[in-house]
């Protein structure tokens, strides 16, 4: 997989970015932070220049006098002791507010992904990935990056002052001696940012693997077929592969940084070496290797830490290009950015000569389809399994666009409406509708979220479904969670969830289609009652045919005795329509349509011979 390039310009966007966000976060918090930054950056040198004066006073009898530079040393400690709590309880809070903005930033911009390809794409997912870890931790590294990058400045500046009055030379020497040791961090920096992307897939697998042992969707067949060990083994696997990665990584650095540990060692013993022969030909005095030796450590210290602030610098910014790509992306559908207002639907729905694959290197999906949806019909789309029926669904949602040919609202390319709008006009059950782990009455109340405050129009739908029995004798009725995954609040039951069972959950999605339907255009029925019992079927189709009505209604089963009814059939092979008209009509061709109805409708009669060995028992 390529990992995406970290230009010059993408850093200096993502370094704009956060700080923008960081400055949104607490602007007084930032302000006191770099107080503090400074503060901490002098003191070093101060303290250090302090106690030479003070030894000097003592040996020599010169300089200020010895009680103001103690009460000087003791205050400047006493601050320094309480001014790490106060920061990092500003560090701690900034975290807080950080991880709330991203949080919200990152869910908004996803949500503003109006279609599935982006979703569907697993490098998206990878980035994605990395966007979520460096959104809640790039802008606390890169603030502390700066702040310690401000720190250090302010040290080394000090301390480079007080070591050029003792020798110049050696000043130089200490400086240069950050120049490799930048060079190496930075490449290192590159190095991880580049493995994280790399490991990004397999941790994204092993999360996955690990998940399933905990979700009770997948624990029964789990259990029963006896795969936990196998899934270990796969999740293992993935935790092993990007292991290998990271310790190639760490053997790297250790190799780097022994040698720049040696390269520093020798730099501090030369100073030292330097300045003890001064001091015995009396060049210098013995205030002077206080001085030195907190100055040499100091300045090394100082100066490797800016140079691992700006190799963890470079390396966030690279990191942090995931996450501002991912908030700043552009939109996966056009809108009109003027008009496209979508009207009550008057004439129908049409799809021109539509041509679809889900990507370049896949086959096509829909070849050249051409089909109509009449106002106030029902229309019912059948096929064989990936003849293109639920892909017909997404495209009238508007959740892809075709790669050729168009979809039409009474004569107007979708395009060229307002998505939001149009999806307000469409209640859908879809094939594989969500169960979401909400209470009975926020599951109905997805469909149209303003009748949460309307509890009669949820239990009117919940009753059109069949459901309303059920729900209303749950441990607290409308209001029980359905799930049992979550408890409502730190002092809930645990037991206070309740599982619904498949055929209860399909009249639950379709409850919530239903409750839709006061307000939109067009019914979608994908498969409305593939998990229901026959009795349950047939009064839903029942309640279903009369409800279609009169409405523009589309109708996708496998269950042929369920669309017998609708105004108009289409029959889907291979991407493309290949009979369409009433059931009379079709069945009088006897082309496709008649072959998978007779054949249905041939495994639900008993031939007389079945019948006699029957009575016969």
């Amino acid at each position: 997989m390529k990992r995406p390039a970290a230009t010059l310009g993408s850093r200096l966007r993502s370094l704009r970015v956060i700080l923008a966000l960081v400055w949104r976060a607490g602007p007084v918090l930032v302000l006191f932070q770099f107080v503090g930054a400074v503060v901490s950056g002098v003191w070093p040198v101060a303290m250090a220049w302090l106690t030479k004066l003070l030894i000097d006073r003592l040996v020599t009898g010169s300089g200020p006098p010895v009680m103001v530079l103690a009460v000087l040393l003791a205050v400047g400690g006493a601050v320094m002791a309480l001014l790490p709590q106060l920061m990092a309880f500003a560090n701690r809070e900034q975290q807080r507010r950080i991880v709330r903005h991203t949080s919200d930033e990152l869910f908004s911009a996803v949500c503003r992904m109006q279609g599935l390809a982006r979703l569907e794409n697993p490098e998206f997912h990878d980035r994605l990935q990395l966007a979520q870890h460096s959104g809640q931790t790039v802008p606390t590294t890169t603030i502390d990056s700066v702040l310690s990058l401000v720190r250090g400045a302010v040290t080394v500046t000090g301390f480079l002052g007080v070591l050029s009055t003792i020798s110049p030379l050696l000043t130089a020497v200490v400086a240069a001696a950050a120049l490799p040791e930048l060079v190496v961090q930075l490449r290192l920096s590159r190095r991880h940012a580049s493995v994280m992307w790399e490991i990004a897939p397999s941790e994204r697998r092993r999360i996955f693997y690990q998940r399933l042992a905990t979700e009770h969707q997948a624990a029964k067949e789990i259990r029963l077929f006896g795969i936990a060990s196998f899934l270990r083994g796969r999740m293992l696997g993935e935790l092993s592969t990007a292991q290998r990665s990271e310790r190639r990584l760490d053997f790297l650095s250790i190799r780097y940084n022994t040698t720049l540990t040696a390269l520093s060692a020798v730099v501090a013993g030369t100073a030292l070496i330097m300045v003890v022969s001064r001091i015995a030909a009396g060049q210098a005095g013995v205030g002077d290797l206080a001085v030195l030796t907190a100055a040499v450590g100091g300045l090394q210290s100082a100066l490797s830490s800016i140079v691992l602030q700006i190799a963890g610098f470079n390396e966030a910014l690279v990191l942090a290009g995931h996450y501002v790509h991912v908030v700043t992306v552009e939109p996966d559908l056009p809108e009109p950015i003027e008009g496209g207002a979508v009207h009550p639907l008057r004439r129908g729905l049409e799809l021109r000569d539509v041509w679809f694959r889900y990507d370049d290197d896949h086959p096509w999906v829909l070849r050249g389809v051409n089909l109509t949806i009449p106002y106030g019909k029902s229309v019912a789309l059948i096929g064989l399994n990936g003849a293109g029926k639920s892909t017909i669904v997404k495209l009238l949602c508007r959740l892809y666009d075709p790669q050729r040919g168009s979809v039409h609202w009474d004569g107007t390319d979708l395009r060229e409406l307002r998505i939001e709008d149009l999806r307000r006009r469409i209640s859908t059950v879809f094939q594989d509708y969500m169960a979401y782990d909400l209470t009975a009455a926020e599951n109905i109340a997805i469909g149209d979220i303003d009748a949460l405050d309307e509890p009669e129009r949820l239990r009117a739908a919940a009753r059109w479904a069949g459901i309303d029995d059920t729900l209303a004798g749950l441990p607290h009725g409308y209001d029980t969670l359905l799930s049992r995954f979550f408890t409502v609040g730190p002092d809930e039951d645990p037991e206070y969830g309740v599982l619904l069972s498949g055929g209860q959950w399909q009249r639950l999605a379709l409850a919530r289609a239903i409750l839709r339907t006061d307000t939109s255009d067009l019914l979608i029925l994908d498969e409305p009652s593939s998990g229901l019992d026959p009795d349950a079927e047939h009064t839903v189709h029942e309640k279903l045919r009369a409800h279609r009505h009169g409405r523009t209604s589309l109708l996708i089963s496998h269950r042929l005795n369920t669309i017998r009814g609708a105004d108009h059939i289409i029959v889907l092979a291979e991407g493309r329509v290949v009979e369409q008209g009433s059931h009379d009509r079709l069945m009088k061709l006897d082309g496709e349509y008649a072959r998978l109805f007779t054949r249905q409708a041939s495994g639900f009669q008993l031939d007389k011979t079945d019948s006699a060995c029957t009575c016969g028992a």
